[in-house]
């Protein structure tokens, strides 16, 4: 038996013991992500698809989309990495330490800032299959940055992330 497309698109958040307006780090794939910036959360949410990765021209871009002060906003960190054609290939990811201040862009809220310091840390890249086929690929990890923004420093901590990664979600332009 397959399980629901419907299950495994869901957003699921499980509060953090420790602050119940984040959800907690998790390796299961439950599409869900959270951070705090400055003294406003930033999450996911059910009704906003919270993760796409692109691949192009030699840079892998990894955002983030949810529910910041209100309205919908979005992170992005792009850097550069090997060729990534599949779904598979991100398997490169797996414990990979991005250093966010080297060679990397982050726009954030629509604005391209200037990372002072900051990592972005892909703990664990996973292959979920149903029914003996690859049904998507679980990404996990965690990230942290202080940044200038319009010239005014601020800083995003206690990032997680937990996504189940499906080809709607993967778009490669390798050739």
């Amino acid at each position: 038996m397959s399980c629901s497309r419907d299950v495994l698109d869901r957003t699921i958040f499980i509060p953090d013991p420790e602050d119940a307006n984040l959800p907690v780090y998790s390796e299961w794939g439950y599409n869900s992500f959270g951070a705090i910036h400055e003294r406003n959360y930033f999450v996911s949410t059910s009704n906003i698809v919270p993760c796409k990765i692109v691949y192009d021209n030699g840079r892998l871009e990894f955002s983030l989309s949810g529910q910041y002060s209100m309205r919908t906003t979005t992170l992005t960190f792009s850097f550069p990495i090997s060729e990534i054609k599949n779904l598979e290939d991100l398997a490169v990811l797996h414990d990979l330490n991005v250093n966010l201040s080297e060679n990397s862009t982050v726009i954030w809220d629509g604005v391209q800032v200037t990372v002072i310091t900051g990592k972005l840390h892909f703990k664990r890249f996973q292959l979920l299959r149903v029914d003996e086929k690859l049904n998507r690929i679980i990404l996990s990890g965690v990230f942290e940055m202080r940044f200038l923004r319009n010239g005014l420093p601020e800083t995003i901590s206690e990032g997680r992330f937990d996504m189940g990664i499906t080809g709607r979600d993967f778009h490669s332009f390798a050739n």
